[in-house]
């Protein structure tokens, strides 16, 4: 067997520690996230002694026969004790500490009893992906095997009821990532059970190898993706949430963008558009453009046609939020006519004439955009004292 699920499962495990390896540098200190890097770590690398490959390499280099077997079970018995303490910081409360030293204390006396039992036991023929069932009747040799695979039941079980039970609590990102997680540990559950019950068949004289070469290796390879799926979502789901709620910005804005358009082109005000970017850079990019744009049509700004676009439709409907979007929208779309045109006035200078806020605040240039488009209706001409210029509140 070439062991390339074991190597693609340690691939996809490491590659979500690299990950989260910045975080555990910022904060060295944080118990929980050295908690986390130490299940992907030691789960990678469980994966990766666990090969074939590997397995040959260890009992050479060791030249001992199946040596790659307790260091393996070892491996996954640190696995083990990383995912109770992470599961122990989960919970929190006055006594983690000590009941992280008890599952530490524990795990390491299931490492004692794996090294003293192979050490009494006798493993002459070396096997590399069957050595559970071919030794199950081996003494000490099956003790050991038995002794792993409790400890690793016991662990991706608590951990499994752990995060399903505190998955109904929460919402968003981190319930997907703890029902993530969950239920990637229930399929290391798999991995346990499938090999303890060939070591019960090979006990009753039955030979069911392949649940411990077949389907315990596609039920451990399952939840590893799981498991990094569930670690990375919740660190995740924020950033994607961020960039839906920037791209629908950026979707809003592009009527006043297009209302601006002539004057970024023939005032070169508009910065190259951005290539490969991020949402968040692209609306930044279009909030930029449309900024440089208003700023240099502020001098066109008519202060009268503000006031009095904004008292007709606070009149009319009594919204002072729409009333202002609204006199925003006359304002820009006058000032962009006037500033095209071939008679256009010199702006005046004087400090009485200009608006309260030379740009609005992004939020309200969202809104500005949707009246512009016709996605926010606004009252009707006559709503607006007579000598009102409407341009734009339609």
């Amino acid at each position: 067997m070439s062991g390339l699920l074991n190597y693609v499962s340690c691939g996809v495990l490491w590659l979500g520690l690299l990950v989260k390896a910045p975080d555990l540098l910022r904060h060295r200190r944080d118990p929980y996230l050295r908690a986390i890097c130490a299940v992907l770590g030691l789960a990678g690398l469980c994966f990766f002694l666990g090969a074939p490959p590997t397995v040959g390499a260890v009992n050479r280099i060791g030249d001992v026969p199946n040596l790659a077997a307790p260091v393996t079970y070892v491996a996954i018995t640190g696995y083990c004790a990383a995912s109770q303490v992470l599961v122990v910081h989960w919970r929190g409360g006055p006594r983690v500490r000590r009941t992280v030293r008890r599952w530490l204390l524990a795990y390491a006396v299931v490492v004692l009893g794996i090294a003293v039992t192979f050490t009494l036991g006798e493993a002459p023929v070396e096997r590399r992906t069957d050595l559970d069932t071919y030794y199950a009747t081996t003494p000490f040799i099956a003790q050991m095997i038995v002794l792993y695979l409790v400890a690793h039941l016991t662990a991706v079980t608590v951990t499994t009821v752990s995060s399903l039970r505190w998955a109904r609590r929460v919402r968003g990102g981190l319930r997907a990532g703890l029902t993530l997680l969950g239920t990637g540990s229930l399929c290391g559950a798999g991995y346990s059970v499938a090999k303890l019950v060939a070591v019960g068949a090979r006990w009753s004289g039955r030979d069911w190898s392949e649940l411990g070469t077949a389907v315990s290796p596609a039920a451990a390879g399952l939840g590893a993706l799981l498991t990094v799926v569930g670690v990375l979502v919740p660190l995740a789901a924020p950033r994607v949430t961020e960039w839906r709620r920037a791209r629908r910005t950026y979707a809003r804005l592009e009527p006043l963008e297009r209302a601006l358009d002539d004057l970024l082109t023939r005032r070169a005000l508009r910065l190259p558009r951005p290539r490969l970017a991020s949402p968040t850079t692209r609306l930044m990019w279009r909030q930029t453009s449309v900024h440089n744009a208003l700023s240099h049509l502020d001098a066109y700004f008519d202060r009268e046609l503000y006031d009095r676009t904004r008292a007709g439709v606070l009149a009319a409907t009594g919204e002072a939020e729409r009333a202002e979007v609204a006199a925003w929208a006359a304002v820009i779309t006058a000032a962009v006519r006037e500033e095209a045109g071939p008679g256009r006035r010199t702006p005046s200078c004087e400090g009485d004439d200009r608006l309260p806020d030379r740009v609005p605040d992004p939020a309200v240039l969202v809104r500005i955009a949707d009246a512009l488009a016709g996605a926010t209706p606004m009252p009707a001409a006559a709503a607006v004292p007579s000598g009102t210029t409407t341009a734009g509140t339609a």
